[in-house]
């Protein structure tokens, strides 16, 4: 569903029909999801800058529309997925790029996803974990906040988490209908307001300019998202202990 809002071309009908029942609730939503994408590409390539050069996008989709690995070339990316028909394509997609590795995992494994990453990243070294667009579909059982802390304690000192979440307080007179239609989807639908967005965020020191909507964390001239209509996404970019050197 999140290929088809970006425009892409990697998406099955069934994506299409339940894509298209949420944006005839809310329009805009094809917006925000360039709005996100847009945020990811500007967050990495920060990080990049910052000394970080390994990558670790949990929950990864298809690797297409300007994913990561085409942001950040000479980057080690490793992308995670716990859905067969993404996994399949995106090895055929990206199966001859030697800086990129493709894993089957899930969020809510972190020891078991960490350790798989092991053999292609330095976890001796920090690494920038990716959980964008993601937590609003892990349910308040699943504890999604303690998850993230179960990450941050894996990785080395100077990691960061790049994380994006919807909000209600930004869709409110629409967040309950569109949670429905994502009830017939393989996993539901959860906006959750700041106060429980910032819960993501303890151990790690935000960069600026901290927890605001994707289009407002650093903006740049190379991508006017002033013009795209839709942003219902919380987002930030947090540090745990010591800046990379």
């Amino acid at each position: 569903m999140y290929d088809y809002y970006l425009g892409g071309k990697d998406n099955f009908e069934v994506d299409r029909q339940a894509a298209e029942r949420v944006l005839s609730l809310i329009p805009e939503v094809r917006g925000d999801a360039r709005n996100s994408r847009a945020f990811l590409q500007r967050a990495v390539r920060h990080l990049r800058t910052l000394g970080v050069d390994q990558f670790l996008d949990i929950g990864s989709g298809l690797p297409t529309a300007g994913h990561v690995h085409e942001v950040i070339e000479g980057s080690k990316v490793v992308y995670v997925d716990n859905d067969t028909v993404v996994l399949t394509h995106s090895r055929a997609l990206l199966g001859h790029s030697p800086d990129v590795t493709v894993l089957e995992g899930d969020l809510r494994e972190p020891e078991k996803v960490v350790a798989q990453a092991a053999e292609v990243l330095d976890l001796t070294r920090p690494v920038a974990l990716l959980v964008v667009s993601l937590l609003h579909f892990i349910t308040d059982l699943e504890d999604p906040a303690g998850l993230i802390g179960r990450y941050r304690d894996l990785l080395a000192p100077g990691s960061y988490l790049v994380v994006t979440h919807v909000a209600p307080d930004t869709m409110p007179e629409k967040a309950d209908a569109v949670s429905a239609v994502y009830q017939r989807a393989t996993s539901p639908f959860i906006p959750r307001r700041r106060a429980v967005f910032e819960r993501f965020l303890d151990g790690f020191e935000l960069e600026e300019p901290g927890i605001v909507n994707t289009r407002e964390w650093r903006p740049d001239a190379t991508t006017d998202e002033s013009r795209i209509e839709g942003d219902y996404h919380l987002c930030a970019v947090g540090r745990s202990g010591q800046r990379v050197q």
